[in-house]
């Protein structure tokens, strides 16, 4: 099941600059940020990923996450 949350990453710069701690936190390969659509959608594949542990690597990495509804 993916996780989907709502960020406030706008552009390939903010995903570079989150790169590394999405890939420490989630594992390379097991997330997506898709900054085309309104709500800069960032989608986790990671199986046992919690919501906290989404969001603190976001802000870890300077940037919000919100988890959307499924």
């Amino acid at each position: 099941m993916a996780l989907q949350f709502k960020t406030n990453m706008k552009c390939g710069g903010c995903e570079a600059k989150a790169t590394p701690f999405l890939n420490e936190a989630l594992g390379e390969g097991n997330w997506q940020l898709d900054t085309t659509v309104p709500e800069k959608r960032l989608t986790v594949l990671a199986p046992d990923t919690t919501p906290d542990t989404v969001q603190q690597a976001v802000e870890k990495a300077g940037f919000k996450a919100e988890i959307l509804s499924n």
